[in-house]
């Protein structure tokens, strides 16, 4: 994509916007890649530190044809902040205001809240947020609904999506727009709230949302249960629905990932078991209902795992929760790069999926774990290869191809938290047919004519695996 007006345009961008406005390279350098460690070169950073300013943004950008991509804490795994066409970063980690309305139970805030802040804010009132991605320490609630986040509890509790009420911002054009308000019924005319959330900040910027929260749960019992197969360990989904259970949290590590977790450790997770698929339960709410449901959920561990340990307080409900928590970092040990796919499969063809994993593994000699939230068919399955090998590298791209095909022929999507960012650009076209990709096209076109927003994204091919030097040499030459 040629800018030829990127100069003229950024000489206008700091006219109007002053110091806000920043060119040099460690500010550009910070900005231009984000948790898939591909870069992209800004030409400049706008830290607004107002809404108004998204808009003033916007509206010269559409004017010089320049692209703009939308970043907060720069944790997407799938490239979706980088901006691999250049042109403007518009960083909203400023826009963080924070407003909680305990008697209608909302809270009014801006993209750059971080998630766990948020939660801890609206816990001080008895009240829950419950999206919970594994990032939440540092992700901003503008990347989350970005891209639809989920995380641990979207067994139970649902995603992003299931408690924005209302998001206002701006259009391409720089014009503002708000969509849905903060009632808990909307049938008004579309449903454009939706619509962008999980667009990936391609089809408009948000400044502010207005979130639903309900009740904080005030009890809460962890279990930690190997099994003999994937087989009965993935039947728990279904299995416990059955007995009138809904845990809050459903984790599933296949034996791959719990063999690797130990070599990591040192230690055993239950002493006589070898490494066995494993699941972690959490159930919550009302300490009466939390007692009834446990009462079910005993006896069936009992009959269907080999072991399991139920946490007796607190400091031993972290303990069961390590050892899904450490799943990531033991498998980094094993190579230079790692392949994050957050496939989605329905409930039933989970076990199908694993079986295919593995003959993956053995068809192409890769190391290849598979955790994930097993509870709403959201399964992490991890690719990890030495990039410098240019022959494993093939081989963990031919395996991705097929992996992606087969979730599709499932009936699952490519995605089911991290979004399309870059990452899945070479296998989103598989997920639609031609009436469905022209629809989205032609929205695409409707909202951002011009084509400024987060350009690259979604749409286009591109294949991290070939740009190895951009992924190893992540400093410019200056």
């Amino acid at each position: 994509m040629e800018l030829p007006n990127i100069d003229q345009a950024t000489i206008r961008l700091k006219e109007q916007l002053g110091d806000l406005v920043k060119t040099n390279q460690d500010a550009l350098f910070s900005v231009s890649h984000d948790g898939l460690k591909v870069a992209g070169k800004a030409a400049a950073c706008v830290q607004v530190e107002n809404s108004g300013q998204v808009g003033d943004v916007l509206k010269l950008a559409n004017e010089f044809k320049i692209p703009v991509t939308t970043k907060g804490a720069g944790s997407s795994l799938t490239g979706g902040a980088t901006p691999i066409y250049g042109g403007w970063v518009l960083d909203l980690q400023k826009l963080d205001f924070l407003e909680v309305d305990e008697h209608n139970r909302i809270a009014r805030c801006g993209p750059g809240v971080v998630v766990a802040d948020l939660q801890k804010k609206v816990q001080q009132v008895g009240l829950f947020y419950p999206p919970d991605p594994s990032s939440k320490g540092f992700c901003t609630i503008g990347g989350n609904i970005a891209c639809n986040a989920g995380g641990l509890r979207c067994v139970k509790y649902g995603v992003t999506r299931d408690y924005v009420l209302a998001l206002s911002g701006y259009l391409a054009s720089g014009e503002k727009v708000t969509w849905g308000r903060a009632t808990r019924k909307f049938a008004t005319g579309y449903n454009m709230r939706d619509l962008w959330v999980g667009s990936e900040g391609t089809l408009g910027v948000v400044t502010e949302a207005t979130l639903r929260l309900i009740e904080y749960p005030r009890k809460r019992a962890t279990f930690l249960a190997a099994f003999a197969d994937d087989k009965t360990a993935l039947s728990a989904p279904l299995a416990l629905s059955r007995l009138n259970l809904r845990p809050s949290i459903l984790e599933y590590m296949d034996k791959w990932t719990i063999n690797c977790l130990q070599d990591y450790s040192g230690e055993k997770i239950f002493e006589g078991v070898s490494a066995t698929p494993m699941l972690l339960i959490e159930l919550d709410g009302e300490e009466s209902e939390v007692r009834r449901q446990s009462q079910l959920l005993l006896p069936w561990l009992k009959e269907s795992s080999l072991a399991y340990q139920a946490a007796d307080s607190e400091k031993e409900a972290e303990r069961l929760w390590a050892v899904r928590r450490q799943g990531s970092s033991a498998m980094k040990k094993l190579a230079s790069t790692k392949l994050n796919e957050d496939i989605v499969v329905p409930l039933a063809r989970q076990v199908e999926l694993v079986e295919f994993v593995e003959e993956l593994r053995q068809e192409y000699s890769l190391k290849i774990g598979v955790f994930g939230h097993c509870g709403d068919g959201n399964l992490h399955v991890n690719f990890m290869y030495n990039e410098e090998d240019a022959d494993e590298t093939n081989r963990s791209v031919q395996a991705l191809t097929q992996l992606m095909s087969k979730v599709i022929s499932l009936g699952g999507a490519i995605s089911g938290e991290h979004g399309v960012g870059l990452a899945k650009t070479p296998f989103v076209r598989e997920q639609f047919n031609q009436a469905e990709w022209d629809t989205m096209r032609s929205i695409k076109k409707c909202l951002d004519p011009k084509g400024i927003l987060n350009p690259g994204k979604i749409f286009e091919v591109f294949k991290p695996w070939e740009t190895q030097k951009l992924k190893v040499d992540l400093h410019w030459e200056k």
